[in-house]
């Protein structure tokens, strides 16, 4: 990469990058954090762990049927406009879940989430794919996805100080403060999103003209070789069978962070509540849950940043993922063993650090074929259809234990490597040719 190359890449990066990571850990946070909300829902409301694993899948079913039509619709109104509605209104709907008074209205919820959510994430990975070229995607996609080990480890710290802290407050139960003051951050930072969010480089007033002109020819020359891919076109993303090959690998992640999100602080509770102060729930019993479940965050993160530099060096993006897929099943098979504690502890950790790791280097694989319009579709069918596997992931661990996750990441590592086959050798061998 040329001087102006590398100056242009460094100030989009440190522009874009942070910002967006940020917007993306406040949107795992509210999320997610039904997942710690369950310790004190479960007794304040009568909720079962059944109804909570359900509410927390259900999500899922807005989420999917709206994620396409998002994403096209940010294609079309802008980024700047459409991420900045979606953070404002999943900011109100998860606030408001602090006033579920049951089944029906905790459900309700869920799903209003879900559609308030949709295309949220899909819809910055094709912002990123508009904006840095394939020799620095990985690790680009990587910094932005920290956010999601950072958010775990942070919603957990902070949902266990607020459930200790807040419990009566105000009349509200810890978990009622927990939904508001996790809520009430996205609807203030999706205003700034108006503000600070350019479109795409052509509107990005901080870079020289020489560097907007750079990007966007560079840009244009990789649009140009999906077109002779044949992943322009709108509708042909979702005919595409690459399309439901990445569908079919992504579901495996899907299933195993779900499955992980729901029940983390629950398996790390069940684990070391006879050895923590409090055990019968005293003050800090929640505060040291949180601390206990970050712990695997920091694994995950050094585990993104290794695998996402690998892939960017060697230029190799599946058999990365092939990877990390085998670490996850060996941390869940660990996890799954009698170990004692701190063993499950440290499987667990394996696990989150190897899908994390997959993450990155996954989203690096759609521009290889999908350009344009057919990359705001195809990415975020992906997400959608995948992410039907969040709807019974909560259950398979409530119902089976975590040993069957095991299987679900060997699914997973079956799907990489008919990706490798299918996508990335002929985009390999079709560069080869070209140079």
């Amino acid at each position: 990469m040329s001087d102006l190359g590398r100056r242009t890449m460094r100030k989009a990066i440190w522009r874009l990058v942070p910002f967006l990571a940020l917007l993306y850990t406040l949107n795992i946070i509210d999320r997610a954090n039904v997942g710690f909300a369950r310790l004190g829902m479960v007794d304040s409301l009568g909720l079962s762990n059944s109804v909570i694993d359900w509410g927390y899948g259900i999500f899922y079913v807005g989420y999917l049927l709206f994620e396409v039509p998002s994403n096209m619709l940010l294609r079309r109104f802008g980024a700047r406009r459409w991420i900045a509605r979606i953070m404002i209104s999943w900011g109100l709907v998860s606030t408001l879940t602090a006033w579920v008074v049951g089944t029906w209205s905790f459900f309700g919820a869920r799903i209003l989430l879900g559609l308030a959510e949709a295309g949220f994430f899909p819809g910055i990975i094709y912002y990123l794919s508009a904006w840095f070229p394939a020799a620095v995607r990985a690790r680009v996609v990587a910094w932005f996805m920290l956010a999601l080990p950072v958010a775990t480890m942070l919603g957990n710290l902070a949902s266990g100080l607020i459930l200790d802290s807040m419990e009566g407050v105000g009349g509200l139960s810890g978990w009622q403060w927990l939904f508001i003051l996790e809520g009430i951050p996205s609807v203030l930072l999706g205003f700034s999103v108006l503000w600070f969010l350019p479109d795409g480089p052509r509107d990005a007033t901080w870079l020289a003209a020489d560097e907007r002109d750079w990007l966007e020819t560079e840009l244009g020359r990789e649009s140009g070789r999906r077109l002779e891919a044949g992943g322009s076109e709108k509708f042909s993303a979702l005919a595409d069978v690459r399309v439901w090959i990445l569908i079919g690998l992504y579901l495996s992640v899907a299933i195993g962070t779900n499955a992980y999100g729901a029940y983390l602080p629950k398996l790390v509770k069940d684990s070391f509540e006879p050895y923590l102060a409090g055990a019968g729930g005293g003050t800090g019993l929640y505060r040291q849950i949180g601390l206990l479940a970050a712990l695997p965050q920091v694994v995950a993160v050094i585990a993104m940043l290794a695998a996402s530099r690998i892939s960017d060096a060697t230029g190799r993006r599946t058999p990365v993922v092939l990877a990390a897929l085998a670490v996850a099943a060996a941390g869940w098979v660990l996890a799954w063993l009698p170990v004692g504690p701190w063993g499950k502890l440290l499987g667990l950790s394996l696990a989150q650090a190897g899908m994390m790791a997959v993450l990155p280097v996954f989203w690096a694989v759609p521009p290889i074929f999908l350009g344009g319009v057919a990359a705001a579709a195809g990415i975020a069918l992906v997400n959608s259809v995948a992410n039907i596997g969040g709807i019974f992931a909560p259950k398979l661990i409530g119902s089976f234990g975590v040993g069957p996750l095991a299987g679900v990441m060997a699914w997973g590592m079956l799907m990489a490597i008919l990706a490798w086959w299918v996508i990335e050798r002929p985009a390999a061998a079709a560069s080869t040719r070209r140079t």
